[in-house]
């Protein structure tokens, strides 16, 4: 994909001695390649703000929740340690 981007520009910069709008269209998609990191490649390594952002919102999810029904798993929790520890005597 990015040889076949490569030769698109090649192509369009050797158009623009003919015609300056070429040039135009040469500049458009450099920028295309720069502004999505060279077909999307570039994107891994940098991390993505999207990303960030839906775990964010899964993590404050997760922690609502948490304290929301902690005080039940919590009672849970010791009955279940009382009923173990009761086996054990």
């Amino acid at each position: 994909m990015l040889v076949l981007l490569i030769i698109l520009l090649m192509a369009l910069l050797g158009l623009g001695f003919l015609n300056a709008l070429w040039w135009v269209a040469a500049a458009v998609v450099v920028f295309g390649l720069l502004h999505h990191g060279r077909g999307g490649t570039g994107s891994r390594g940098r991390g993505n703000a999207s990303d960030y952002r839906d775990y964010r919102d899964y993590r404050d999810r997760q922690d609502r929740w948490d304290r929301r029904y902690r005080h039940q798993r919590r009672g849970r929790w010791n009955r279940q340690d009382r009923r173990d520890h009761e086996h054990h005597r």
